[in-house]
């Protein structure tokens, strides 16, 4: 594939993060362009049309990565957009895919990692199917994060809908943040 035509789009606010990322995506042939935020995306978008692009569920301002797949996907349907997040759950990974992203994976992840998401053009029937149950914990933290996602990551809204004091929620996620 010609350097030229692999745009990579980086949604990122971790400056550190999106440098290292960034460096690591453009030894492998890839121009990469940079946003920490939804109007960042925007105003990239207006000039360029990526082909691919990785972001980050939690930025800067008042859309999550969500609504950043979703511009995205308007702009292009055949961008291979990947969702990476400290901040997994099952309800946010429904979501990404419903609204575009191709995949979605949690952080820690590498750029092998995001680069074989990208050639995913298909679900995987041969991936193993556990017989763990959920724990108390495991259902709290998805059930927080639907929340999340239901109230665009407004963690004041999101706690009054759970009925637990904002602090509260915002320790309880602080404990489950993933590096």
């Amino acid at each position: 594939m010609d350097t030229e035509q692999r745009l990579l789009l980086l949604v990122e606010d971790d400056e550190a993060f999106a440098r290292t990322l960034s460096r690591s995506f453009e030894r492998r042939g890839y121009r990469v362009l940079l946003a920490a935020s939804l109007p960042e995306v925007e105003a990239l978008l207006a000039a360029n049309t990526p082909d691919y692009a990785v972001v980050d569920l939690k930025i800067k301002g008042e859309a999550s990565g969500l609504a950043c797949v979703q511009t995205l996907h308007a702009a292009s349907e055949a961008m291979r957009i990947v969702v990476l997040t400290g901040f997994a759950s099952i309800a946010t990974a429904v979501e990404a895919v419903k609204l575009g992203a191709c995949h979605y994976l949690a952080k820690p992840s590498n750029t092998d990692d995001i680069e074989a998401a990208f050639g995913q053009t298909e679900g995987n029937t041969d991936v193993q199917i556990t017989n763990r149950t959920s724990s108390i914990k495991t259902l709290e933290w998805e059930r927080i994060h639907e929340v999340l996602a239901e109230t665009g990551f407004n963690i004041s809204e999101a706690a009054r809908r759970l009925g637990m004091h904002r602090r509260t929620l915002a320790r309880k996620m602080d404990k489950r943040q993933v590096n």
